[in-house]
């Protein structure tokens, strides 16, 4: 055979084992894109094994650099048969052992020792000393870098033989290097995003839990709260009745004034009532007919004479719970009344269709609001005036309903020219 043929063949070999170790590594890439979380390690470590094979190794290995605590440690290995596992040993180790390759590393090199017996013996803490008793007789070690920052490496030991590694097969440990990079940095952004998912379901179920336990104190301390005030109530009522002939004018008012304020509160305990209890009204969605709904709603509200109310023909039917919309009309309707100072009111209820939701409104002459109270009304215990048995929580009522059915709510309005409620519902 001629020296030609023989380098030609020779030639052929080297490409061969170049395209099989790209196949490999297409293959091991493959595997990485396709991994879920679970999988993770067990594909880091077969890879470890294919690699390591197939460049002869008997030992290969992934470190993380710490350099905060100036320390390394070995994070996963795998050993060829009868080689003896060093990961046990090789955890927190300090960086100021590892000069001589660490130097390598930084300059983003690859850290290569071809034959260890021929290095230094003399220096007890060397790298000879170091290796040899690991009983390494080659050591290529290649940088993992993550966003220009060195994050650890991945060796190769050579136990059995020396090995001499071409740059071709370095290039492609390179390759693997930046490989694992992004399947390591993979599973750490799927670890922090399971661990922030839990976390929001822990913060979920406490919200929930904490909300449960607020409507259940809200209505007990209302329930215990009525009852006394039922009593004030009928008590001072009954000495007013039995006792009109001997009371002068001085006396009855301060009595007027504890009903006045008995009423009052008792107003806002049925507001704390009606708040607490908005999230518990849970019975399934019907569709619900709001013209015949807005009808029934006007049956219950007391209207004074001089009041007129306009509701706009051919509302939509909406699927939704009952109670939850006879509230949020109830409460702006009697908002709109009690707001108003006319001698004659007017108040117009309608809806406009729009692309993927309904916009609602409820539109009076009354007094108005100033602008600067227009974020501060749909808040619990919010009062404009301190007069009237008004709650407060009334229109609180209708945000956290119009929120519940992720919709809108916000108002128009001018002193002395009235006000108009707009809220949207989703088709």
């Amino acid at each position: 055979m001629s020296k030609v043929s023989i380098k030609k063949s020779e030639k052929d070999k080297i490409i061969d084992y170049q395209l099989r170790f790209q196949d490999l590594l297409i293959s091991i890439s493959t595997n990485y894109i396709n991994a879920d979380l679970s999988t993770i390690d067990e594909l880091i470590e077969k890879s470890l094994k294919q690699i390591g094979e197939f460049v002869g190794a008997d030992r290969s290995y992934i470190f993380s650099y710490d350099f905060d605590k100036n320390t390394t440690k070995n994070t996963y290995e795998w050993c060829n048969e009868g080689i003896e596992p060093e990961i046990e040993n090789l955890q927190e180790v300090p960086l100021d052992y590892l000069d001589f390759w660490l130097s390598s590393h930084k300059k983003g090199e690859a850290f290569y020792v071809e034959d260890v017996s021929v290095l230094p013996k003399e220096d007890e803490l060397g790298l000879y000393n170091i290796l040899e008793p690991q009983g390494i007789k080659s050591l290529i070690a290649i940088p993992k870098i993550k966003n220009g920052d060195l994050i650890g490496f991945v060796g190769f030991d050579s136990v059995k033989k020396i090995h001499k590694y071409t740059e071709n097969e370095k290039n492609i440990l390179f390759v693997f290097a930046n490989m694992l990079v992004n399947i390591i940095q993979r599973k750490e952004q799927e670890d922090l995003i399971k661990k922030q998912e839990e976390k929001k379901e822990e913060l979920l179920k406490s919200l929930s839990l904490q909300n449960e336990q607020l409507n259940d104190y809200a209505q007990m301390v209302s329930h215990d709260l009525k009852a006394p005030l039922i009593n004030i109530h009928t008590l001072i009522t009954w000495f007013k009745e039995d006792n009109e002939a001997i009371l002068d004018k001085s006396s009855i008012e301060p009595l007027n004034e504890v009903l006045f304020n008995v009423e009052r509160l008792d107003f806002l305990v049925k507001g704390i009532l009606d708040y607490s209890t908005i999230d518990n009204q849970n019975s399934e969605n019907q569709n619900i007919n709001l013209n015949s709904l807005i009808q029934d709603v006007l049956k219950l509200i007391l209207i004074p004479v001089n009041t007129s109310i306009k509701v706009q023909d051919n509302f939509p039917i909406l699927k939704g719970n009952i109670w939850k919309f006879s509230q949020l009309f109830q409460n702006l309707i009697q908002n709109a009344i009690k707001y108003n100072n006319k001698k004659e009111k007017h108040i117009e209820i309608g809806f406009t269709e729009k692309e993927n939701h309904y916009q609602f409104f409820v539109k009076d002459n009354g007094i108005g609001i100033k602008s600067a109270y227009f974020s501060k009304i749909f808040k619990a215990f919010t009062k404009l005036e301190s007069t009237g048995s008004s709650s407060g929580i009334g229109l609180s009522i209708v945000k956290k309903i119009v929120t519940f059915y992720n919709g809108e709510i916000w108002l128009e309005s001018k002193e002395e020219e009235g006000s108009t409620f707009y809220f949207t519902i989703l088709k």
